[in-house]
């Protein structure tokens, strides 16, 4: 077992500490995973600024982060299709499995929702942490797979960026995205821009996006908007 696991833990407002904690172990269902990768989220941010967003207020020593790729390093004694040494990108967020909406496949909405770095849920900005297996997704060099597959070609770093990606996916698909239209976005962040480019990978046939950072602007026009426009 590892030992070396240290960790980004929030005592407070503007009061990061790095600090050693023990090395998790996973439950009969989960896995422990070396983290390679861990996005930095405008929640870890606001978290570090205000201390609280909304009714979730830190009120304890919280370790930040939820944006993480990593690599196997146990395996829970139920879980099936996970072998030490696999690549995973996790999905940050378990549901309950139980409730209405859960049920009924809409287990984004469930609000017994344990999310990293969501308090008291701590994160995954340390060196291990544990998850539950069918809320991890690996790489494999299969081409069928009964576990949902992070493929080769997808980097450490693109791994830990899914979970933003997939807001940007469900926004496209809300918003009814479709090939040939002309479509705005208000707002180059990382969110922003990952729905522009969502946005042209579903065919959209010019993307304008706004911002008033002029610099997220020229990033946005690299990565493949048509349009940016500085509403300072």
């Amino acid at each position: 077992m590892p030992e070396d696991n240290l960790s980004a833990v929030l005592y407070g407002v503007n009061d990061i500490r790095l600090e050693q904690r023990e090395v998790p172990k996973p439950a009969d269902n989960q896995l422990l995973i070396s983290v390679d990768t861990v996005g930095i989220c405008g929640s870890d941010v606001h978290y570090w600024t205000h201390g609280a967003i909304g009714s979730f207020v830190v009120k304890e020593p919280m370790v930040l982060g939820h944006e993480t790729c990593g690599t196997v390093a146990g395996v829970g004694a139920h879980v099936k299709g996970f072998s030490v040494g696999d690549r995973v990108a996790l999905e940050p967020g378990v549901p309950c499995r139980g409730c209405e909406h859960c049920k009924t496949g809409r287990y984004n909405l469930c609000p017994e929702m344990k999310f990293f770095a969501t308090p008291p849920i701590h994160g995954s900005l340390a060196r291990y942490v544990v998850h539950d297996a069918d809320f991890c997704y690996k790489q494999t060099i299969l081409h069928i797979t009964t576990t949902p597959r992070l493929p080769d070609n997808v980097t450490s770093e693109e791994g830990a960026l899914l979970e933003p990606l997939s807001v940007a996916v469900h926004a496209c698909r809300r918003a009814h995205v479709q090939m040939g239209q002309r479509i705005l976005v208000q707002g180059a962040g990382p969110i922003g821009t990952l729905c522009m480019m969502t946005a042209r990978a579903m065919g959209a046939a010019q993307v304008a996006i706004t911002d008033l950072d002029a610099g997220r602007l020229e990033l946005a026009k690299k990565l493949g908007a048509e349009h940016t426009i500085c509403v300072k």
